[in-house]
């Protein structure tokens, strides 16, 4: 019987462990920190530990899982690999146990709509799909009860680093800006690899979709791949997807089809709409069926969300917006004066890069979270309402008081979280709280 560690025992390294006590292996789980899924793991005799890493113990592997979370760089990790046992992403596992058409999404920013959009387009379609990866429940875990004949996934940077033979049908990468440059060396190249990763392993039956307005994806990715780019500046002929006069234009094969109204609004959500649309033509879904799809579709939460208007005043959440590009997209879609909410830890953020738009945009600015100077700095000179405020309710409160009629309220951070909230979802739940108490 083959020995299977899993490292990290949060919703993909639970999912993994299960996956493999169902297909046979010997499954010891280890997390450093604690395990919330410990009666799970015990109804299921699957050998767990919390607080530590018993290297004996995980050193007698056959291969090892890696939770996307945990590090290359730390100890345990080289000294498994010195060891000669292979480490590998709870995606490259469960890629075993499926033999459904894949569909797998990655980018800096917008995937999870994405994922979500083409999920939606192939449930309205009637197909037997499942959505998963970072969004929904996990993937291994999934595939314990069933299988499917579609999985849409949604895939990091740090999960693509874990693969090995996975394989998408359809690969989409929406774009690639910086992020997680701490995991990478600080080299944006090398986030740049792990992104394009996406295509490893494609042949000449399956089909790579790509922003050709990126300049760091439409000259890079090598790939046997079928390739088809989507754009809002250039009209292709055929094979491609282009926005013009308002409507999405597609054409696969020579066989035409237009998208005039989108239930997601901005320059942004028209890249994730093409992408997914895109897809759907791949996989035959009916034209009239996309076209409703992305009419109706309901955007994920914390992403863009509209919590609520209160005396004329639009309260917008978009805690998911963690760094400069998400932000950038999201005041570009805002159409009325705004009160903006940023801050939190900041990754090394070029505010600068969102001066055109504060400049037209924002008429005061909220900051939270304990990196606040660097705010102050850069838009001093340009908005003349900047403020700190110590907690969300504090922070709601003085958004209020700056806006008026016709204004909107953002939420919309360009940082992480971890300084105030657990999480971005835990930051905009706050929000949402703070907005309907006033």
């Amino acid at each position: 019987m083959k020995k299977l560690v899993v490292l990290g025992g949060g919703e993909s390294g639970v999912g993994a462990a299960l996956l493999a006590k169902k297909n046979g292996y010997d499954v010891f789980v280890s997390d450093k920190g604690t395990i919330s899924d410990k009666e799970v793991l015990a109804n299921n005799e699957i050998k767990w530990e919390e607080g530590n890493h018993s290297l004996d113990e995980i050193l007698s592997a056959d291969e090892v899982v890696k939770s996307p979370g945990i590090p290359d760089t730390i100890k345990l990790i080289s000294d498994i690999k010195n060891s000669g046992i292979p480490i590998i992403s709870e995606v490259e596992f469960a890629y075993r146990y499926t033999n459904a058409k894949i569909v797998a999404i990655t980018g800096s920013n917008g995937k999870t709509t994405t994922t979500l959009l083409v999920g939606h387009i192939l449930e309205k379609a009637g197909y037997d799909v499942l959505v998963a990866g970072n969004v929904g429940t996990g993937f291994a875990k999934s595939l314990v009860e069933r299988d499917y004949d579609y999985i849409v996934l949604e895939l990091s940077s740090f999960q693509l680093d874990g693969i090995v033979d996975f394989k998408a049908d359809v690969a989409i990468l929406l774009n690639i800006t910086p992020d997680h440059l701490d995991r990478y060396d600080d080299k944006f190249e090398n986030y740049v690899k792990s992104k394009l990763k996406i295509t490893n392993n494609q042949t000449e039956k399956d089909v790579f979709i790509f922003n050709y307005d990126d300049e760091n994806i439409k000259n890079r990715a090598e790939t046997k791949a079928t390739k088809i780019p989507f754009s809002l500046y250039k009209e292709f002929e055929n094979n491609a997807a282009f926005y013009k006069n308002e409507q999405i234009n597609i054409n696969i094969n020579n066989n035409k089809m237009t998208i005039q109204q989108l239930a997601l609004q901005g320059r942004h959500n028209v890249y994730n709409s093409m992408a997914a649309a895109v897809a759907s033509r791949v996989l035959e879904v009916k034209d009239f069926i996309t076209r409703q799809a992305l009419l109706d579709f309901k955007n994920v939460e914390h992403r863009l969300e509209h919590v609520i208007n209160i005396h004329g005043i639009e309260f917008i959440n978009d805690s998911k917006a963690t760094n400069i590009n998400s932000v950038w997209f999201a005041l570009e879609t805002m159409h009325k004066d705004t009160v903006w909410i940023v801050g939190g830890v900041d990754k090394g953020n070029d505010y600068s890069e969102l001066l055109d738009l504060v400049d037209e945009k924002v008429k005061a600015i909220i900051c939270i979270g304990q990196n606040t100077e660097n705010i102050h700095s850069v838009f001093s000179n340009h908005v003349e309402n900047i403020v700190n405020a110590n907690s969300m309710e504090e922070a709601v409160a003085y958004s209020y008081q700056l806006a008026t009629k016709g204004d909107v309220v953002l939420l919309s951070p360009a940082c992480a979280s971890f300084d105030m909230f657990s999480n971005f979802e835990h930051r905009g739940l706050e929000f949402k709280k703070s907005v309907r108490s006033l």
